[in-house]
């Protein structure tokens, strides 16, 4: 088990924005890998996560088992299995950092489109290979660099599902996704005994921080929660732009 103190003070507000993404902000957990990773490898970081966040996903899965939209998890699951496995393949020849700078530009132009652009009033559903390209970009993202929101939410955004629908679909979507990480990761060999038990010891607060997450994102407004959503996205996109930009000026 892990015993420096400065992981565990990284700890608190990295699982506090996991509980705050399984509660139903989606992209709200993706600080969480990265500073956990200021003090150990970015892999290893993740590691520990992944078991505290499938944990988290059978309290969310069980709480929103009635919400969900079936079309959407049937065009974007059998994508996120092709990006899964791509990303699993191809991940010593994709620099995280070219990924991070895509993914983040696409956020980003997606959410100015929609705060500024001239989008229609009406909800929209996208083609069923759109959303296959959306879903395999969200796993293939979410296993390299842990951040499978902003194309998950280019797809599912402009449909303006109920809020309900929309946080049980997010919910159980990412909660597969993670379920076949379990392959690549235990392929990489990123678990240990060292690494499980540190799960284990942040597994309680994780819990607790799920149920406020998702007391939180029921009490949220629709329009509010939107809103809010929009504004994660946009946040998180720059942050990878930042991120992956930073990366590369260290090369």
């Amino acid at each position: 088990m892990i015993t420096d103190p400065l992981f565990y003070l990284l700890a608190i507000p990295a699982i506090t924005a996991l509980g705050l993404g399984k509660g139903g902000f989606a992209g709200a957990g993706m600080i969480s890998t990265p500073l956990l990773a200021l003090t150990m490898p970015p892999l290893q970081a993740a590691a520990i996560l992944l078991p505290i966040l499938l944990c988290q996903d059978v309290i969310s899965v069980w709480i929103y088992r009635r919400r969900w939209s079936a079309w959407n998890l049937k065009v974007l699951l059998p994508g996120s299995v092709v990006g899964v496995g791509a990303a699993w393949l191809f991940a010593a020849y994709v620099p995280n950092a070219y990924v991070e700078i895509a993914v983040g530009g696409t956020g980003v132009c997606f959410a100015l489109y929609n705060s500024f652009g001239k989008v229609p009033t009406q909800p929209r559903r996208p083609s069923v290979p759109a959303g296959m390209f959306w879903g395999s970009l969200a796993g293939f993202t979410s296993t390299i660099i842990q951040v499978g929101a902003p194309p998950y939410q280019v797809h599912i955004l402009p449909q303006r599902l109920d809020k309900f629908t929309l946080i049980g679909t997010t919910i159980i979507f990412f909660a597969l996704v993670n379920v076949m990480k379990l392959v690549p990761y235990f392929a990489l060999g990123q678990f240990s005994p060292r690494t499980l038990a540190t799960s284990a010891v942040l597994l309680p607060f994780a819990v607790a921080t799920n149920f406020f997450g998702l007391w939180l994102a029921r009490r949220t407004p629709t329009e509010l929660f939107y809103r809010i959503t929009y504004l994660l996205m946009f946040l998180i996109s720059l942050a990878l732009i930042w991120q992956g930009a930073s990366a590369i000026r260290a090369m």
